[in-house]
Protein backbone atom coordinates (compact mmCIF):
# COMPACT_ATOMS: atom_id res chain seq x y z
CA UNK A 1 0.00 0.00 0.00
CA UNK A 2 2.89 2.53 0.85
CA UNK A 3 4.31 1.78 -2.55
CA UNK A 4 1.08 2.56 -4.49
CA UNK A 5 0.58 5.56 -2.46
CA UNK A 6 4.00 7.00 -2.99
CA UNK A 7 3.27 6.18 -6.68
CA UNK A 8 -0.12 7.75 -6.45
CA UNK A 9 1.52 10.96 -5.17
CA UNK A 10 4.45 11.49 -7.65
CA UNK A 11 2.54 10.22 -10.69
CA UNK A 12 -0.67 13.37 -9.16
CA UNK A 13 2.68 15.73 -8.91
CA UNK A 14 3.34 15.06 -12.21
CA UNK A 15 0.39 15.28 -13.84
CA UNK A 16 -0.62 18.96 -12.06
CA UNK A 17 2.21 19.91 -13.35
CA UNK A 18 1.94 19.09 -16.92
CA UNK A 19 -1.41 20.27 -16.85
CA UNK A 20 0.03 23.41 -15.50
CA UNK A 21 2.81 23.73 -18.33
CA UNK A 22 -0.03 23.04 -21.02
CA UNK A 23 -2.40 26.03 -19.54
CA UNK A 24 0.86 28.08 -19.30
CA UNK A 25 1.10 27.46 -23.12
CA UNK A 26 -2.24 28.30 -23.88
CA UNK A 27 -1.86 31.77 -21.87
CA UNK A 28 0.25 32.63 -25.22
CA UNK A 29 -1.47 30.79 -27.60
CA UNK A 30 -5.38 32.45 -26.85
CA UNK A 31 -3.87 35.85 -27.00
CA UNK A 32 -2.01 35.06 -30.31
CA UNK A 33 -5.01 33.43 -32.29
CA UNK A 34 -6.42 36.64 -30.70
CA UNK A 35 -4.03 39.08 -32.40
CA UNK A 36 -4.41 36.60 -35.43
CA UNK A 37 -1.08 34.98 -35.33
CA UNK A 38 -0.49 31.86 -36.65
CA UNK A 39 -0.14 29.19 -34.34
CA UNK A 40 0.70 25.90 -36.08
CA UNK A 41 1.18 23.72 -33.11
CA UNK A 42 1.28 23.13 -29.19
CA UNK A 43 2.36 20.85 -27.39
CA UNK A 44 3.07 19.42 -23.74
CA UNK A 45 6.26 17.37 -23.60
CA UNK A 46 9.12 17.49 -26.14
CA UNK A 47 10.64 14.53 -28.44
CA UNK A 48 8.75 12.26 -30.45
CA UNK A 49 4.62 12.54 -30.78
CA UNK A 50 2.76 10.47 -28.31
CA UNK A 51 -0.23 12.08 -29.19
CA UNK A 52 -1.65 15.10 -31.72
CA UNK A 53 -4.95 15.98 -33.26
CA UNK A 54 -5.55 19.00 -36.08
CA UNK A 55 -8.28 21.42 -34.78
CA UNK A 56 -8.14 24.61 -37.17
CA UNK A 57 -4.33 25.58 -38.59
CA UNK A 58 -3.29 24.48 -35.04
CA UNK A 59 -2.07 20.34 -34.05
CA UNK A 60 -2.29 19.77 -30.45
CA UNK A 61 -0.57 16.93 -28.83
CA UNK A 62 1.46 15.36 -26.25
CA UNK A 63 5.27 14.30 -26.78
CA UNK A 64 7.38 11.65 -24.89
CA UNK A 65 9.52 13.43 -22.73
CA UNK A 66 7.48 15.29 -20.03
CA UNK A 67 9.62 18.10 -19.07
CA UNK A 68 8.33 21.02 -20.35
CA UNK A 69 6.11 22.02 -23.56
CA UNK A 70 5.93 24.71 -26.25
CA UNK A 71 3.39 26.29 -28.67
CA UNK A 72 4.64 27.77 -31.93
CA UNK A 73 3.96 30.90 -33.26
CA UNK A 74 4.84 31.56 -37.05
CA UNK A 75 7.26 34.44 -37.31
CA UNK A 76 8.86 34.79 -34.22
CA UNK A 77 11.80 35.98 -36.08
CA UNK A 78 11.92 38.97 -38.44
CA UNK A 79 13.18 37.77 -41.95
CA UNK A 80 16.46 40.72 -41.36
CA UNK A 81 17.28 42.43 -44.55
CA UNK A 82 21.31 41.35 -44.00
CA UNK A 83 19.61 38.28 -44.90
CA UNK A 84 17.27 38.69 -48.08
CA UNK A 85 18.70 40.36 -50.99
CA UNK A 86 15.80 39.25 -53.39
CA UNK A 87 11.52 39.07 -52.60
CA UNK A 88 10.55 35.90 -51.56
CA UNK A 89 8.83 33.79 -54.54
CA UNK A 90 6.01 31.35 -53.59
CA UNK A 91 4.87 28.10 -55.12
CA UNK A 92 1.11 27.20 -55.94
CA UNK A 93 0.56 25.82 -52.85
CA UNK A 94 1.44 29.33 -51.29
CA UNK A 95 5.29 27.53 -49.82
CA UNK A 96 8.53 29.87 -50.17
CA UNK A 97 11.02 28.08 -52.47
CA UNK A 98 13.27 31.06 -53.07
CA UNK A 99 15.46 32.51 -51.16
CA UNK A 100 18.84 34.12 -52.09
CA UNK A 101 21.38 35.14 -48.96
CA UNK A 102 24.54 36.69 -48.63
CA UNK A 103 27.38 34.02 -47.26
CA UNK A 104 27.24 33.93 -43.33
CA UNK A 105 31.05 33.59 -41.76
CA UNK A 106 30.55 32.91 -38.01
CA UNK A 107 29.46 30.00 -35.86
CA UNK A 108 26.53 32.78 -34.51
CA UNK A 109 25.76 34.19 -37.44
CA UNK A 110 25.03 30.73 -39.42
CA UNK A 111 23.27 29.64 -36.08
CA UNK A 112 21.23 33.06 -36.38
CA UNK A 113 20.56 32.24 -40.05
CA UNK A 114 19.50 28.59 -39.83
CA UNK A 115 16.78 30.11 -36.99
CA UNK A 116 15.51 32.54 -39.33
CA UNK A 117 15.50 30.06 -42.37
CA UNK A 118 13.58 27.28 -39.83
CA UNK A 119 11.05 30.05 -38.70
CA UNK A 120 10.04 31.03 -42.48
CA UNK A 121 9.57 27.22 -43.22
CA UNK A 122 6.07 27.70 -41.33
CA UNK A 123 4.94 30.81 -43.58
CA UNK A 124 2.85 30.65 -46.49
CA UNK A 125 1.92 33.65 -49.01
CA UNK A 126 -1.26 34.42 -47.28
CA UNK A 127 0.32 34.28 -43.98
CA UNK A 128 2.25 37.46 -43.92
CA UNK A 129 0.21 39.06 -42.36
CA UNK A 130 -0.54 36.53 -39.48
CA UNK A 131 3.30 36.90 -38.46
CA UNK A 132 4.30 37.55 -34.66
CA UNK A 133 6.84 40.11 -35.23
CA UNK A 134 4.48 42.40 -37.16
CA UNK A 135 2.47 42.92 -34.23
CA UNK A 136 2.16 45.82 -31.64
CA UNK A 137 4.98 45.74 -29.56
CA UNK A 138 2.22 46.06 -26.59
CA UNK A 139 0.32 42.66 -28.32
CA UNK A 140 3.73 40.99 -28.45
CA UNK A 141 3.47 41.93 -24.37
CA UNK A 142 0.44 40.46 -23.62
CA UNK A 143 1.22 37.27 -25.96
CA UNK A 144 4.59 36.40 -24.34
CA UNK A 145 3.53 37.59 -20.36
CA UNK A 146 0.20 35.49 -20.92
CA UNK A 147 1.80 32.37 -20.18
CA UNK A 148 3.66 32.79 -17.51
CA UNK A 149 1.08 35.29 -16.05
CA UNK A 150 -1.17 31.53 -16.04
CA UNK A 151 0.64 30.41 -13.73
CA UNK A 152 1.02 32.87 -11.12
CA UNK A 153 -2.46 32.89 -11.30
CA UNK A 154 -2.79 29.44 -10.49
CA UNK A 155 -0.32 29.59 -8.02
CA UNK A 156 -2.50 32.79 -6.49
CA UNK A 157 -5.95 30.87 -6.95
CA UNK A 158 -4.30 27.79 -5.20
CA UNK A 159 -2.30 29.83 -2.28
CA UNK A 160 -5.33 31.94 -1.51
CA UNK A 161 -7.65 28.36 -1.57
CA UNK A 162 -4.94 27.27 0.91
CA UNK A 163 -4.48 30.25 3.26
CA UNK A 164 -8.24 31.22 3.61
CA UNK A 165 -8.59 27.37 4.62
CA UNK A 166 -5.56 25.71 6.06
CA UNK A 167 -3.44 28.44 7.22
CA UNK A 168 -0.03 29.65 5.85
CA UNK A 169 2.79 27.60 7.19
CA UNK A 170 5.47 30.19 6.81
CA UNK A 171 3.69 32.23 8.65
CA UNK A 172 3.19 30.09 12.71
CA UNK A 173 1.58 31.99 15.43
CA UNK A 174 2.34 30.61 18.75
CA UNK A 175 -0.75 31.01 21.40
CA UNK A 176 -0.30 31.48 24.87
CA UNK A 177 -2.15 28.08 25.77
CA UNK A 178 0.11 24.85 26.66
CA UNK A 179 0.21 22.24 24.07
CA UNK A 180 2.21 19.67 26.46
CA UNK A 181 4.06 19.29 29.44
CA UNK A 182 7.15 16.82 28.85
CA UNK A 183 7.31 14.43 31.91
CA UNK A 184 10.64 14.39 32.71
CA UNK A 185 14.14 16.88 31.73
CA UNK A 186 16.17 15.16 28.85
CA UNK A 187 19.26 16.14 28.05
CA UNK A 188 19.13 18.00 24.37
CA UNK A 189 21.99 15.12 22.52
CA UNK A 190 19.41 12.26 23.39
CA UNK A 191 15.78 13.91 22.57
CA UNK A 192 13.63 11.27 21.31
CA UNK A 193 13.90 8.70 23.91
CA UNK A 194 11.72 7.78 26.56
CA UNK A 195 11.93 8.74 30.01
CA UNK A 196 13.63 6.91 32.56
CA UNK A 197 13.38 6.75 36.27
CA UNK A 198 17.21 8.61 36.64
CA UNK A 199 15.60 11.77 34.83
CA UNK A 200 14.04 14.49 37.35
CA UNK A 201 10.51 15.67 36.52
CA UNK A 202 10.33 19.08 34.23
CA UNK A 203 9.72 22.18 36.75
CA UNK A 204 6.47 22.71 34.81
CA UNK A 205 4.98 19.04 35.39
CA UNK A 206 6.73 19.81 39.63
CA UNK A 207 4.34 23.49 39.56
CA UNK A 208 1.02 20.86 38.22
CA UNK A 209 0.83 23.34 34.89
CA UNK A 210 -1.54 21.17 32.84
CA UNK A 211 -2.31 20.98 28.72
CA UNK A 212 -5.02 23.99 27.64
CA UNK A 213 -3.64 26.11 30.40
CA UNK A 214 -3.36 29.91 29.43
CA UNK A 215 -0.04 31.20 30.50
CA UNK A 216 -0.71 34.89 31.37
CA UNK A 217 2.36 35.82 33.39
CA UNK A 218 5.95 34.73 34.58
CA UNK A 219 7.50 35.86 38.03
CA UNK A 220 4.72 39.13 37.63
CA UNK A 221 5.59 40.05 34.08
CA UNK A 222 3.07 39.82 31.63
CA UNK A 223 3.16 37.15 28.78
CA UNK A 224 3.23 39.55 25.55
CA UNK A 225 4.12 36.59 23.26
CA UNK A 226 5.85 33.37 23.77
CA UNK A 227 9.34 34.46 22.58
CA UNK A 228 9.28 37.08 25.50
CA UNK A 229 8.18 34.15 27.47
CA UNK A 230 11.18 32.25 26.36
CA UNK A 231 13.74 35.11 27.51
CA UNK A 232 12.31 35.27 31.00
CA UNK A 233 12.23 31.40 31.16
CA UNK A 234 16.23 31.42 29.76
CA UNK A 235 17.34 34.30 31.99
CA UNK A 236 16.08 32.79 35.30
CA UNK A 237 18.75 30.45 35.96
CA UNK A 238 17.44 27.92 38.63
CA UNK A 239 15.20 30.60 40.13
CA UNK A 240 11.94 30.99 41.83
CA UNK A 241 9.03 31.06 39.37
CA UNK A 242 5.89 32.26 39.57
CA UNK A 243 3.47 31.28 36.89
CA UNK A 244 0.08 33.02 36.63
CA UNK A 245 -2.45 30.75 34.52
CA UNK A 246 -5.86 30.60 33.62
CA UNK A 247 -7.57 27.30 33.95
CA UNK A 248 -11.41 27.17 32.40
CA UNK A 249 -13.03 29.87 34.57
CA UNK A 250 -10.28 29.69 36.76
CA UNK A 251 -6.92 32.09 37.27
CA UNK A 252 -4.62 29.93 39.52
CA UNK A 253 -0.50 30.67 41.21
CA UNK A 254 1.63 28.09 40.71
CA UNK A 255 5.23 28.01 41.51
CA UNK A 256 8.41 25.85 41.45
CA UNK A 257 12.12 26.46 40.75
CA UNK A 258 12.89 26.56 36.63
CA UNK A 259 16.45 24.00 35.86
CA UNK A 260 19.21 24.72 34.15
CA UNK A 261 19.94 22.60 31.19
CA UNK A 262 21.61 23.03 27.82
CA UNK A 263 19.52 24.22 24.92
CA UNK A 264 20.00 26.14 21.60
CA UNK A 265 19.25 29.59 21.89
CA UNK A 266 17.77 30.09 18.41
CA UNK A 267 17.03 28.04 15.56
CA UNK A 268 19.42 29.61 13.10
CA UNK A 269 22.32 29.65 16.18
CA UNK A 270 22.91 25.45 17.01
CA UNK A 271 25.29 26.61 20.02
CA UNK A 272 24.29 24.50 23.42
CA UNK A 273 24.13 27.55 26.41
CA UNK A 274 22.75 26.87 29.88
CA UNK A 275 19.83 28.06 30.13
CA UNK A 276 16.91 27.98 32.86
CA UNK A 277 14.59 25.82 31.63
CA UNK A 278 10.66 24.87 32.70
CA UNK A 279 9.11 22.46 30.09
CA UNK A 280 6.34 24.04 28.52
CA UNK A 281 5.38 23.43 25.04
CA UNK A 282 3.26 25.86 23.34
CA UNK A 283 0.00 25.74 20.71
CA UNK A 284 0.80 26.78 17.68
CA UNK A 285 -1.42 27.61 14.96
CA UNK A 286 -1.05 29.04 10.93
CA UNK A 287 -2.08 32.18 10.12
CA UNK A 288 -4.85 32.44 8.08
CA UNK A 289 -6.33 35.44 5.79
CA UNK A 290 -8.01 35.56 2.31
CA UNK A 291 -7.15 38.00 -0.89
CA UNK A 292 -5.62 40.74 0.81
CA UNK A 293 -3.28 38.41 2.89
CA UNK A 294 -2.53 36.61 -0.02
CA UNK A 295 -1.13 39.24 -2.24
CA UNK A 296 0.71 40.67 0.82
CA UNK A 297 2.44 36.65 1.45
CA UNK A 298 3.03 36.60 -2.81
CA UNK A 299 4.72 40.26 -2.70
CA UNK A 300 6.87 38.83 -0.06
CA UNK A 301 7.75 35.55 -1.77
CA UNK A 302 8.03 37.54 -5.50
CA UNK A 303 10.95 39.63 -3.62
CA UNK A 304 12.55 36.09 -1.81
CA UNK A 305 11.96 34.74 -5.65
CA UNK A 306 13.91 37.25 -7.34
CA UNK A 307 17.02 36.87 -4.63
CA UNK A 308 16.76 33.04 -5.46
CA UNK A 309 17.05 33.63 -9.03
CA UNK A 310 20.06 35.74 -8.96
CA UNK A 311 21.57 33.04 -6.63
CA UNK A 312 20.57 30.28 -8.75
CA UNK A 313 23.70 29.53 -10.42
CA UNK A 314 25.52 29.39 -7.58
CA UNK A 315 22.95 27.31 -5.73
CA UNK A 316 22.89 24.67 -8.48
CA UNK A 317 26.54 24.20 -8.49
CA UNK A 318 26.59 23.50 -4.90
CA UNK A 319 24.41 21.28 -5.88
CA UNK A 320 26.96 19.87 -8.20
CA UNK A 321 29.06 19.14 -5.86
CA UNK A 322 26.93 17.10 -2.94
CA UNK A 323 26.47 15.15 -6.08
CA UNK A 324 30.13 14.11 -6.34
CA UNK A 325 30.29 13.66 -2.53
CA UNK A 326 32.03 17.42 -2.25
CA UNK A 327 30.11 18.40 0.25
CA UNK A 328 26.83 17.76 2.07
CA UNK A 329 23.61 19.01 0.13
CA UNK A 330 21.83 22.27 1.10
CA UNK A 331 18.27 21.22 2.49
CA UNK A 332 17.31 24.57 1.14
CA UNK A 333 18.28 23.67 -2.43
CA UNK A 334 16.33 24.40 -5.44
CA UNK A 335 14.78 21.00 -6.54
CA UNK A 336 13.76 19.51 -9.68
CA UNK A 337 10.19 17.94 -11.21
CA UNK A 338 11.86 14.83 -9.70
CA UNK A 339 12.31 16.40 -6.27
CA UNK A 340 8.87 18.00 -5.88
CA UNK A 341 7.41 14.37 -7.54
CA UNK A 342 9.54 12.79 -4.50
CA UNK A 343 8.18 14.97 -1.85
CA UNK A 344 4.79 14.10 -3.09
CA UNK A 345 5.31 10.69 -2.86
CA UNK A 346 6.62 11.02 0.41
CA UNK A 347 3.34 12.79 1.74
CA UNK A 348 1.11 10.26 0.16
CA UNK A 349 2.98 7.57 1.74
CA UNK A 350 3.52 8.72 4.88
CA UNK A 351 1.70 7.41 7.79
CA UNK A 352 2.40 10.28 9.58
CA UNK A 353 0.30 12.28 7.61
CA UNK A 354 -3.39 12.02 7.74
CA UNK A 355 -5.58 12.63 4.29
CA UNK A 356 -6.18 16.36 4.68
CA UNK A 357 -2.43 16.78 5.28
CA UNK A 358 -1.76 14.73 1.75
CA UNK A 359 -3.78 17.02 0.47
CA UNK A 360 -2.40 20.30 1.43
CA UNK A 361 1.27 19.26 0.79
CA UNK A 362 0.53 18.09 -2.94
CA UNK A 363 -1.56 21.60 -3.62
CA UNK A 364 1.51 23.61 -1.56
CA UNK A 365 4.03 21.96 -3.89
CA UNK A 366 2.04 22.55 -7.07
CA UNK A 367 1.43 26.02 -6.44
CA UNK A 368 4.92 26.87 -5.23
CA UNK A 369 6.15 24.94 -8.36
CA UNK A 370 4.05 27.17 -10.33
CA UNK A 371 4.59 30.40 -8.74
CA UNK A 372 8.64 29.62 -9.33
CA UNK A 373 7.50 28.27 -13.24
CA UNK A 374 5.90 31.82 -14.12
CA UNK A 375 8.79 34.29 -11.83
CA UNK A 376 11.54 32.07 -14.34
CA UNK A 377 9.79 32.82 -17.41
CA UNK A 378 10.00 36.46 -16.61
CA UNK A 379 13.42 36.37 -15.79
CA UNK A 380 14.45 39.37 -19.22
CA UNK A 381 16.58 36.80 -21.01
CA UNK A 382 16.26 34.98 -24.42
CA UNK A 383 14.81 32.14 -24.81
CA UNK A 384 12.55 32.75 -21.58
CA UNK A 385 9.30 34.80 -22.40
CA UNK A 386 10.98 37.57 -20.35
CA UNK A 387 13.21 37.94 -23.06
CA UNK A 388 10.65 38.66 -25.93
CA UNK A 389 8.85 40.77 -23.11
CA UNK A 390 11.99 42.84 -22.95
CA UNK A 391 12.25 43.57 -26.65
CA UNK A 392 9.12 44.47 -27.33
CA UNK A 393 9.16 46.60 -24.28
CA UNK A 394 12.34 47.90 -26.36
CA UNK A 395 11.09 48.35 -29.51
CA UNK A 396 7.93 50.22 -28.07
CA UNK A 397 10.45 52.80 -26.82
CA UNK A 398 12.37 52.80 -29.55
CA UNK A 399 9.37 53.91 -31.64
CA UNK A 400 7.98 56.28 -29.19
CA UNK A 401 10.93 58.19 -29.02
CA UNK A 402 11.02 58.27 -32.58
CA UNK A 403 8.10 59.64 -32.66
CA UNK A 404 8.48 62.41 -29.73
CA UNK A 405 11.59 63.85 -32.14
CA UNK A 406 9.82 63.53 -35.49
CA UNK A 407 12.29 60.43 -36.84
CA UNK A 408 11.12 58.03 -39.33
CA UNK A 409 10.07 54.84 -37.60
CA UNK A 410 12.59 52.64 -36.66
CA UNK A 411 10.61 49.64 -37.32
CA UNK A 412 11.13 46.36 -35.34
CA UNK A 413 13.47 44.81 -33.13
CA UNK A 414 15.45 42.03 -34.22
CA UNK A 415 15.01 39.66 -31.57
CA UNK A 416 16.80 37.13 -33.83
CA UNK A 417 21.00 38.83 -33.09
CA UNK A 418 20.27 37.81 -29.48
CA UNK A 419 20.02 34.31 -30.31
CA UNK A 420 23.88 34.09 -28.94
CA UNK A 421 22.57 35.31 -26.10
CA UNK A 422 19.87 32.70 -26.17
CA UNK A 423 22.04 29.67 -27.00
CA UNK A 424 24.25 30.47 -23.77
CA UNK A 425 21.15 30.67 -21.54
CA UNK A 426 19.60 27.72 -23.11
CA UNK A 427 22.60 25.79 -22.64
CA UNK A 428 22.47 26.66 -19.11
CA UNK A 429 19.62 25.84 -18.11
CA UNK A 430 19.88 22.53 -20.02
CA UNK A 431 23.25 21.83 -17.23
CA UNK A 432 21.08 22.66 -14.36
CA UNK A 433 18.30 20.85 -15.01
CA UNK A 434 20.11 18.18 -15.49
CA UNK A 435 22.28 18.84 -12.53
CA UNK A 436 19.25 19.06 -10.14
CA UNK A 437 17.67 15.97 -11.49
CA UNK A 438 20.63 14.16 -11.21
CA UNK A 439 21.25 15.34 -7.68
CA UNK A 440 17.24 14.33 -6.87
CA UNK A 441 18.06 10.97 -7.85
CA UNK A 442 21.38 10.36 -6.29
CA UNK A 443 21.26 12.63 -3.14
CA UNK A 444 17.49 13.52 -2.65
CA UNK A 445 16.40 15.88 -0.29
CA UNK A 446 13.34 14.20 2.16
CA UNK A 447 10.26 15.97 3.03
CA UNK A 448 10.70 15.58 6.82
Amino acid sequence: MTALLYTLGVVTFVLAILVSIGLHEFGHLVPAKKFGCKVPQWFIGFGPTVWSRQVGDTEYGIKAIPLGGYVKIVGMLPPGAEHLVEETTYDEDGEPVHKVRRSNTGMFTQLISDARAAEWEYVKQHDTDRLFYRLAWWKKVIVMAGGPTVNIAIAFGLFTILFATYGNPRDEVVEPTVAAVPECVIPVEEQGRACTADDPPTPAKEAGIQPGDEILSFNGTPFRDWESFQSLIRGNADGDAVIEVRRGDEQLTLTTNTTVTLRQTSIEDETLTEVGFLGVQPETRFETGGLIYTTAQMGTMTVETVQALGQLPVKVYEVGRAVVGLQERDPESPVSIVGGGRFAGEAAASEAFPLTEKIVTLLFLVASFNFFIGMFNFVPLLPLDGGHIAGALYEGLKRGVARLLGRPDPGHVDVARLLPVAYVVGLAMLVMGVVLIVADIVVPLRLS
